[in-house]
């Protein structure tokens, strides 16, 4: 008889393979309240290195953290007119509070723009307080309809940085170095997975914003996904809540402001464009445990191999676990950590141990080689280095052999069903745009034919990259 597979394979059913991957390699549970998640320890390991890569990025692009309140007056956001109106059906707003109802309700946080322009008002006075670069690491509320864990749920985790600039050109740049510095270096270099970046379409962009940018990523069935966005806003929000300053004449002007963030759809991101059908592949650089050394049997020796591999290893820089549960058989946590996506295996048996080496198993190829115990402090670091590279080189080459370059509507449909299509935009224009609309295929962002960010949508040559999407 053959053997069930552990998970529901990509090709049968891409959404329960990916409901499997959350359940059986440990990752999230649906919360008790509609829409909610419980991000188990292990992806949550994850989330950390997300945010410490990330952040340091951000440190380096010169912003600082701070934090804001999670209750925001709702007469704040009532203020931005058009801001409001794109987030109001998802706020959640609370009316009573110490058995008693509110004089003003209040609203759980979407996004901070508004109570971060209250307070930038304040500090903000003179062209010298400027540039102000801050960001937040927090939990956001959006009550969504049709929720998936990770992807789209009702409270979810993220980053939210918030500017202000004396000059527009300040405040474009600004937007721009965040989209490449930090998102885009980091899902590239971090996440294995190469990015498109470009502008959103004047339908597609932020609520509030004058400019939206975006890094858009390829999942394992050919939909993308939005990884990040950077937003320029414009003096919309400065005039509002009134940021101003005295420049070096000593004239009042408003300031320029942006916002951007990333959020825990990255893990999604992360499941649905490495994943495959024995569950999580994780990069190296991002692995929590970049290698899991395993006892194969309960024997005195190979219990103390295993111990000073993982001090080697350790002494190298490597993120080790130990798994020694030989209560538990070896094909079983075998399974399990190749459901976890860890880069490398070290497996180590009597056997292999009277010849000096061990069995090391690549997760990305799951190729096995054996190495000699004394190599390993060299032989693991290099094997996660090939991994790292592999990983986004087979995903650059996925993403690319599923993208198509169309001159009609159909011809732009019709690839986007199965991956990335590329079309003049001034063939397809908001006309066209409205109309694969209706069939679900969205304009993911413009970009010149290069692959950079044009300065404006009118710009000459500029090609819309549609695609379905989560």
């Amino acid at each position: 008889m053959a053997k069930a597979p552990v998970l529901t394979p990509q090709a049968d059913d891409f959404p329960r393979w990916y409901q499997d991957v959350l359940a059986k390699a440990e990752l999230a549970d649906n919360g008790p309240v509609r829409g909610t998640m419980v991000i188990r320890p292990y992806a949550y390991g994850l989330w950390e290195r997300m945010q410490a890569e990330v952040d340091r990025r951000i440190k380096d692009a010169g912003a600082e953290n701070a934090y804001f309140p999670l209750f925001i007056p709702e007469s704040y956001l009532t203020r931005e007119a058009e801001h409001v109106e794109g987030f109001s059906p998802e706020l959640a707003v609370v009316t009573h509070a110490g058995g008693k109802e509110l004089e003003e309700p209040v609203v759980v946080r979407p996004t901070s723009e508004t109570v971060i322009g209250e307070f930038m008002s304040k500090w903000v006075q003179s062209h010298r307080d400027l540039p102000l670069l801050l960001n937040q690491w927090a939990n956001v509320v959006r009550w969504e309809l049709r929720t998936r864990i990770f992807l789209r749920t009702s409270e979810f985790l993220w980053q939210e940085g918030h500017t202000a600039h004396a000059t527009e050109a300040d405040a474009a740049a600004y937007a721009l170095r965040i989209l490449h510095d930090v998102y885009r270096d980091f899902m590239v270099n971090v996440l294995a997975m190469p990015v498109l970046v470009g502008r959103k379409t004047r339908q597609e962009r932020f609520a509030g914003a004058t400019n939206t940018l975006a890094c858009e990523a390829m999942m394992g069935d050919g939909k993308a996904l939005q990884m990040g966005t950077s937003h320029e806003l414009g003096q919309n929000f400065a005039k509002v809540f009134d940021i101003s300053f005295q420049d070096a004449e000593g004239v009042q002007q408003t300031a320029w402001t942006t916002s951007w963030g990333v959020s825990t759809r990255m893990m999604g991101g992360l499941i649905m464009g490495h994943g495959d059908d024995a569950g999580l592949r994780v990069p190296p650089r991002l692995a929590s445990i970049q290698a899991v050394v395993l006892a194969i049997r309960d024997d005195p020796a190979v219990l103390a191999a295993v111990a000073r591999i993982s001090e080697t290893l350790i002494d190298r820089g490597v993120r080790v676990r130990v798994d020694d549960r030989t209560d538990t058989s070896f094909g079983r946590r075998a399974t399990d950590w190749e459901l976890k996506g860890v880069p490398v295996r070290i497996e180590v048996g009597p056997r292999d141990l009277e010849n000096g080496e061990v069995t090391l198993v690549r997760r990305d190829t799951n190729e096995k080689q054996q190495a000699r115990l004394a190599d390993l402090a060299v032989a693991v670091p290099s094997m996660l280095d090939l991994i790292q590279a592999s990983m986004l080189e087979a995903a650059t080459r996925r993403r690319d052999d599923n993208t198509v370059d169309v001159t009609t509507l159909d011809e732009a449909r019709e690839a986007a069903q199965t991956g990335f299509a590329r079309i003049p935009w001034t063939t397809l224009g908001e006309a066209g745009e409205a109309t694969l609309a209706e069939g679900a295929v969205t304009v993911r962002c413009l970009q010149r034919p290069d692959g950079s960010v044009p300065e404006d949508e009118d710009e000459p040559g500029v090609v819309a990259v549609v695609a379905r999407a989560y």
